[in-house]
């Protein structure tokens, strides 16, 4: 294990030092393995934290193409502590502008409403008609997945990292905070709109 690839990957993932050493010896020194580690190491640990409450946080703000679009986000956490801290604050920051770059409509898939779903399975039936059923039903389910992940701010590709969803993002900071982090909505101004 040389000390920049743990440098390296400390960068890319937010994780501490011993985390990215036992990657490492989990993955037997593959890169990609160890940071394919960490994050399923968070998500475990986000869905350990999941049903703590999350009261705590902050608003953060973001303006962006010379106040053209602003960005409020309400980030949640555990304890004041956590909120306070400057790595809770830059992932605040980090979402706003992600936010504003890649204009999410729902945090999660439980908030798109069925009839917006149904409309998208309706439009792709139509261009989809003359195909077997069963075809069908696989290309509507990577269709409403695919909107997903382009209108639901936690299925999409975060904008720093396109290779890490924003979920998967949030997760590295979970297991790095140790507390629960909820994203409890935003709201995103376009000037003009």
């Amino acid at each position: 294990m040389s000390a920049e690839l743990i440098k390296e990957i400390r960068e890319l993932t937010g994780a501490g030092m011993m985390d990215v050493k036992e990657a490492l010896g989990e993955s037997g020194g593959d890169k990609d393995k160890a940071i394919e580690y960490l994050r399923k190491k968070g998500a475990t640990k986000l869905a350990k934290k999941a049903d703590r409450v999350a009261r705590e946080g902050i608003v953060e703000a973001y303006i962006h193409a010379g106040g053209r679009i602003g960005v409020l986000v309400e980030l949640n956490c555990e304890t004041d502590f956590v909120a306070r801290t400057d790595d809770f604050k830059n992932l605040a920051k980090e979402l706003a502008l992600h936010i504003a770059a890649a204009n999410p409509l729902y945090v999660s898939e439980d908030q798109v409403p069925n009839e917006v779903i149904e409309k998208e399975k309706e439009i792709a039936r139509e261009q989809l008609q003359g195909k077997p059923e069963n075809v069908i039903e696989q290309i509507l389910t990577g269709k409403v997945a695919k909107y997903f992940e382009e209108t639901v701010l936690l299925q999409q590709p975060f904008v720093k990292n396109p290779d890490v969803k924003v979920k998967d993002h949030v997760a590295i900071s979970v297991a790095k905070m140790g507390e629960n982090v909820v994203i409890k909505r935003f709201a995103r101004f376009v000037l003009g709109n």
